[in-house]
């Protein structure tokens, strides 16, 4: 019998199949806040126990590949799976470490980790790397969490400390939304890595049925829509799945998604030179989101090898965003990090494949 990813079971489900059903959470507090690497290490379980989890499950279900870190402090992961491909991470400091004069903590370094769902994409966006790849498969759950896992363990990231999660790596999430969904729930657990669902977001290229899907389930999660243009003429042209997914249809289906009282839901605007940053797309942007509680977060674009599109210039950003906060939109500035790196989703594995073409 092939040995089974632990991380691909719940604690519901561990204790299901483990017996006394109080050794699951034992477990389950050993993969995620101990870190563990080996079965061998769960020093409160009996002998015969260890030998049962050896003989029918497998702690390594990622591997690093390679890890890339860049002047701001963003590492970005390149990950294997057990079958061979290749997924990527991306570790994001959002707020450093501070101490008072007398050298007292104050805050701890605060951290986002994004994290992908799927081994490459099947949306096909003109501007994103990952899709050129074609899609192979979704990932499992476990496969989900333990990029969060690694990455705290290899930054040696307390088990106490928060994080925030972004679902806006490689893959379309709510393409693989029946898994996704799973890995929001074992983050939330208590005995696992605790992370609440408000400190999750999951970004979408717009699947309007998925959104759906998704506010019914309740998860309490954020949601975040990319964007990218404000007519299907040209979010057409960006993302393919427009004309499966309109942005009538996307905007209908995000007024009907529950959201927290004190949360907005987010649109990506990833901005290119001469393409969508100009004041008349701005106008357009304030009228669609009309009625929404919305946060719209401008992105420049990053730059890629074989890339069509250009990065937009300051003085542009600035302007659009201005437009949209004169008009009550509120809206910020995504300032990139990591351009000295890999940073882009797809960048650090298309490298790897370059350098290794067998």
């Amino acid at each position: 019998m092939d040995k089974q990813n632990i991380f691909d079971l719940s604690k519901e489900e561990l204790s299901e199949v483990i017996k006394p059903a109080f050794r699951a959470k034992q477990i389950y507090q050993w993969l995620y806040q101990k870190y563990v690497t080996s079965f061998e290490e769960m020093k409160n379980l009996p002998k015969e126990l260890k030998d049962q989890l050896q003989a029918n499950y497998y702690l390594d279900p990622l591997t690093i590949v390679k890890v890339e870190e860049s002047r701001d402090g963003s590492k970005k992961y390149l990950f294997a799976l057990k079958d061979g491909n290749t997924v990527e991470s991306v570790l994001l400091p959002m707020k450093q470490e501070q101490s008072d004069e007398e050298g007292k903590l104050i805050h701890h370094t605060r951290y986002t980790i994004c994290i992908s769902s799927q081994v490459g994409c099947k949306i096909g966006c003109a501007f994103c790397l990952t899709g050129k790849s074609g899609f192979k498969r979704n990932l499992s759950a476990g496969e989900i969490t333990t990029q969060v896992l690694m990455i705290k363990r290899d930054n040696a990231i307390a088990e106490n400390r928060r994080v925030n999660i972004v679902y806006m790596g490689m893959g379309e999430p709510l393409d693989n939304l029946t898994n996704v969904s799973k890995a929001v729930r074992m983050f939330n657990d208590l005995d696992g890595l605790s992370i609440s669902p408000r400190r999750q977001t999951i970004s979408t290229s717009g699947l309007s049925s998925q959104i759906e899907k998704l506010g019914k389930m309740d998860l309490g999660v954020l949601l975040a829509i990319s964007l990218h243009a404000v007519d299907d003429v040209l979010r057409e042209k960006l993302m393919p799945i427009n004309k499966a997914y309109n942005i009538e249809s996307i905007i209908n289906a995000v007024k009907a998604f529950p959201i927290d009282a004190r949360k907005r839901v987010m649109f990506e605007y990833l901005v290119m030179k001469g393409l969508n940053d100009d004041q008349r797309s701005a106008k357009k942007l304030v009228k669609l989101l009309h009625g929404i509680k919305a946060k719209v977060n401008l992105i420049y674009f990053n730059p890629h090898s074989g890339s069509e599109f250009g990065r937009p210039l300051e003085k542009d950003m600035i302007a659009f965003q201005q437009y949209l906060v004169d008009h009550g939109v509120l809206c910020t500035i995504r300032q990139s990090k990591g351009l000295d790196i890999s940073a882009a989703c797809g960048q650090l594995k298309d490298k790897e494949q370059k350098n290794d073409p067998a």
